[in-house]
């Protein structure tokens, strides 16, 4: 039985999330690490999982073609915009327009 930790990054379709699953893994040639990302269909189990919960899933019977795995247990919550107070949602907002300002200003237009 195969166990895995990942992270949920669909939670659109009826009982079903998509789980994101990183892990390092070292290069046979050079030796250096890098992250492989591998998605799993995750059948909800009856669990309240919504996007970006840290979850573990379990290898399972065939559900369906794509879902083999079943969420067992949800790790951490994810804060959802809705449960945030609003001085946070505007400086969240704030950091990533600054963010992505500050990105622009680091990479000039190729031309």
């Amino acid at each position: 039985m195969h166990i895995k930790h990942g992270i949920v990054t669909s939670a659109r379709m009826q009982n079903t999330v998509v789980v994101t699953e990183h892990r390092s893994v070292l290069h046979p040639m050079y030796a250096k690490r890098f992250r492989v990302s591998k998605k799993f269909m995750a059948d909800t189990n009856g669990h309240d999982v919504k996007l970006g919960d840290e979850v573990t899933i379990t290898e399972c019977r065939p559900i369906s073609k794509l879902k083999h795995f079943k969420v067992t247990e949800i790790l951490k919550k994810a804060v959802q915009v809705s449960e945030m107070k609003s001085e946070d949602v505007e400086k969240t907002i704030k950091r990533d327009h600054r963010d992505a300002q500050a990105e622009k200003k680091v990479s000039p237009d190729a031309k």
